[in-house]
């Protein structure tokens, strides 16, 4: 150990550790990571300074108790877990570096040995990227898509331009029907008691939406603004709320007001007020250009994406629980920043679901393994079909994000520098993979299973939109 003029050790010393790894099954490895003793006395004189200002011991004034006379006190070991937190992050940064082991998990940590005069000594169990086995990836046989584009897809389209179109009109000479916009108050009872979230006052609701319980919105049909009507339903098995689930429910409703949507005629004049042409024929054909462009775009994706998913299936890949634990708690991560951005919370999601935070990273799982399945085949493939991704397309994805954010072209290349481009260049190299598998595969036509499934799915789209 090399000494400094009065005596201390020098910083570049104090940094000195080792890192033994363990190569375990399945893609997992164990690192075992030694911290020098100095270390963890320098960290504990760290946590004691940043806590002192609020230890009181009598006989000393607040946040002046020594270190030595709070550990009589508290026993030797009262600042061992924060100062075992103070130094984890960086040594096991450092060790994963000198490990030489391509870490594809969050780590697994436990502390072995923490004293004063002892080197620190803890364990990360981590997940190792799995080998691929590529099985059959050209040529895979993939549902052949319909692209046709109907007279009856376009009358929708210019239906739903009607209904976005349409403005409220006030109805007060006769009763609700499907398709009214009402105002009521109810109040909700399961055997006489009221419940949590069983009431609201001046409700809005959309008679025929089915945003209610089952049955609920149906036996408004025929009320009159302010009538009383006893609504009685039973909530679904599957309920969010399982205190509620599958029970009998009685709802006082009152109708304050009801609107009915006036919708626009479909003519010229129609046309020149949502597009900019001046007549329906011309709006109709850019209507039916855009369906199709459409459609040709979403049979693309839906071919890449079931190449790709049948290219992942074929291969043989050894995945560890741990990466697939840790990519889990990633979309749940993910999940949780898209709540906040429409202003919930995640604890309030998980109630809403009725579920704690393992079940909840259990559910994404099966999501969370086909990924990473998916992910690691295209990768594969990419290797071996020797796929490259030039400077001038990562240039062109950075200017394409630059503009999809709204941020400065410069800025954004400063933010994708380094190591994030070249995970830029990963990601498009994956795309391009999946493009690759898309192109080659073979279209075979659906089974009739396939298409009343296809058939299904877009009339829920139909109604989305």
């Amino acid at each position: 150990m090399k000494n400094t003029p009065d005596g201390g050790m020098k910083k570049e010393d104090i940094r000195k550790m080792s890192v033994q790894v363990e190569t375990m099954e399945h893609n997992m490895a164990k690192m075992t990571i030694e911290v020098p003793a100095e270390e963890l006395v320098n960290a504990i004189q760290k946590v004691y300074q940043k806590q002192k200002k609020n230890i009181s011991i009598p006989g000393f004034r607040k946040g002046k108790v020594p270190l030595v006379m709070v550990e009589r006190m508290y026993g030797a070991g009262v600042f061992y877990e924060d100062a075992a937190n103070e130094l984890i992050p960086k040594a096991y940064e450092d060790a994963s570096g000198e490990s030489g082991l391509d870490i594809v998990s969050r780590p697994k940590i436990e502390v072995t040995q923490i004293e004063k005069g002892k080197p620190f000594i803890f364990t990360a169990e981590v997940a190792t990227k799995p080998e691929v086995k590529l099985g059959q990836y050209k040529g895979v046989e993939v549902a052949k898509q319909n692209v046709e584009v109907t007279d009856e897809d376009v009358q929708k389209a210019l239906e739903r331009e009607q209904e976005q179109n349409s403005r409220l009109v006030t109805v007060d000479d006769r009763p609700v029907e499907k398709g009214d916009l009402v105002t009521l108050d109810y109040a909700g009872t399961i055997d006489g008691e009221a419940f949590d979230g069983g009431s609201a006052e001046g409700q809005e609701l959309e008679i025929g939406s089915n945003t209610f319980i089952p049955g609920f919105e149906d036996q408004l049909i025929g009320t009159n603004i302010g009538d009383e009507k006893d609504v009685q339903v039973t909530f679904p098995e599957d309920y969010h709320a399982k205190d509620l689930a599958g029970k009998e429910a009685v709802f006082r409703c009152t109708i304050h007001n009801v609107q009915k949507k006036e919708l626009p005629e479909l003519n010229d004049e129609f046309a020149e007020d949502v597009s900019e042409f001046d007549t329906l024929e011309e709006y109709k054909a850019d209507v039916r250009k855009n369906l199709q462009e459409s459609r040709e775009n979403d049979a693309k994706q839906a071919k890449r994406d079931e190449a790709a998913s049948k290219a992942a299936q074929n291969a043989e890949i050894d995945i560890p629980d741990l990466m697939v634990d840790s990519q889990a708690e990633q979309l749940l991560e993910n999940l949780a920043n898209n709540l906040r951005s429409q202003g919930m919370d995640f604890a309030t999601y998980l109630q809403y679901t009725g579920q704690n935070y393992e079940q909840a990273r259990a559910s994404m799982k099966p999501q969370a393994l086909q990924q990473i399945r998916t992910r690691l085949t295209l990768e594969a493939v990419a290797e071996a079909e020797n796929l490259e991704v030039p400077d001038e397309d990562i240039d062109k994805e950075i200017e394409s994000m630059a503009k999809n954010y709204g941020i400065e072209l410069d800025r954004m290349k400063e933010i994708i520098a380094g190591e994030e481009r070249e995970n830029l260049r990963s990601d498009l190299k994956v795309r391009a993979a999946a493009d690759f598998l898309g192109e080659n595969a073979v279209e075979v036509e659906k089974t009739e299973e396939e298409e009343k499934k296809d058939a299904g799915e877009a009339d829920e789209e139909n109604k989305d939109a």
